[in-house]
């Protein structure tokens, strides 16, 4: 009897362990499920500030985007952008970016839509740098958090390669130190999902947009809830801090500008 418990016990143990270790492995093999249209919406405020921490104004843009349409499209609706000066919470009239309306690319699951060409955003304003983030923050949650999963080890950072990223009509970007840090397991919307924390302090940045100028560094850093079983995005939070000097057209000195971000990635929900 005693030795039947004994195996019965080193059996549960021996199963615990292999789940765990299960629970605590990335599967590699999984590619990016678009069985179908999935409608996405991107909120980023904007905050600008003098050296002292004081707002002098801040900015909302919003926006839809719909990825697993026929032949691979994604599409942009609904983007409205809120400016108010002051530090109170944005609560001018909401402008609608009638330009972005129905902007359809070709967007395969976890590939690149060559979204830096220099004649991607034809149609869009010259100064339409916050819209054209919608789209490039959007390629960057869907390339940290599903292309990685091979690389990706339990509380260990991974590091991308250093790239320089010329944004053509706004200027140039490089992330210096790119790190990916599977941080666990979480669930989102009722899914089972890796959350995975980004990270990338000290980018070198340069704006040459219309009348603006600027030079200076960013960081940025968030989290991403990826479902293991889809590679599906579920959520997502991104944050920077932008810290420059910046000349406009007819003045003599720069003067320090910063700018600090927060943006959320979610799924909309039908009912």
């Amino acid at each position: 009897m005693r030795t039947s418990l004994i195996s019965i016990c080193g059996f549960l143990l021996l199963s615990s362990t292999v789940v765990l270790a299960g629970s605590w492995t990335l599967p590699h093999g999984v590619i990016v499920k678009d069985d179908g249209r999935r409608t996405y919406r991107w909120t980023a405020e904007y905050s600008t500030s003098n050296t002292t921490g004081q707002v002098i104004r801040r900015q909302l843009i919003s926006g839809n985007y719909t990825r697993g349409l026929p032949g691979g499209d994604a599409v942009w609706t609904d983007v409205f952008q809120i400016d108010s000066d002051g530090p109170g919470e944005p609560a001018g009239p909401a402008q609608k970016r009638e330009f972005m309306e129905g902007f359809r690319y070709q967007k395969k699951p976890a590939s690149a839509s060559g979204s830096l060409a220099p004649d991607f955003f034809k149609g869009f304003p010259a100064t339409a740098v916050f819209e054209r983030n919608l789209v490039w923050d959007t390629e960057m949650i869907e390339q940290y958090g599903q292309s990685q999963f091979a690389h990706l080890k339990l509380n260990q950072p991974y590091h991308l390669t250093s790239d320089q990223i010329d944004m053509p009509g706004v200027g140039a970007f490089q992330n210096r130190d790119v790190q990916l840090t599977w941080m666990g397991r979480s669930e989102r919307n009722g899914r089972d999902c890796a959350l995975i924390g980004y990270s990338a302090y000290f980018n070198p940045l340069q704006i040459a947009n219309g009348p603006v100028k600027l030079r200076g560094r960013s960081h940025y850093w968030g989290q991403i809830w990826v479902a293991v079983a889809t590679r599906q995005i579920q959520y997502a939070t991104l944050y920077e801090d932008m810290l420059g000097e910046m000349t406009l057209t007819g003045q003599d000195r720069p003067q320090v500008v910063s700018v600090f971000r927060s943006g959320i990635f979610e799924p909309v929900v039908t009912k």
